[in-house]
């Protein structure tokens, strides 16, 4: 890769992480509560959402459609959240798992508890 002038070795044109990262600024392999806290909050606006449903229209919006709209939405943030998370940790030692996990088993726990309870 052939990098601006004042970057890089010279020579060969090899760059470095450093190189890069001085670059484009703050590595994303850095940003995974950055994107945790986005996840949660989309998933937070997916139940706004639909809870304007449940509550302020129950004669437009059955209760069941509004619970098969939140969990089908909800599925569909997970599943984008675990790519981000691991698309952006290709290449590098962050191992992430953990957080991957309890983020997306607390919200399958709390989509769960809305879904039981929000309605009934």
């Amino acid at each position: 890769m052939t990098l601006p002038k004042g970057f890089g070795s010279g020579g060969a044109g090899g760059s470095s992480s450093s190189d890069v990262e001085r670059m484009i600024g703050k590595r994303v392999e850095n940003m995974t509560g950055m994107i945790t806290i986005s996840f949660i909050a989309a998933w937070l606006a997916t139940f706004g959402g639909t809870a304007a449903g449940y509550f302020y229209y129950p004669w437009a919006y059955p209760t069941p459609s509004g619970h098969y709209a939140f969990i089908i939405l909800t599925i569909i943030e997970a599943i984008g959240y675990l790519f981000c998370v691991k698309v952006m940790q290709e290449g590098s030692n962050k191992n992430s798992n953990g957080v991957i996990a309890a983020t997306i088993g607390g919200v399958t726990a709390g989509t769960f508890l809305i879904v039981l309870t929000v309605g009934h």
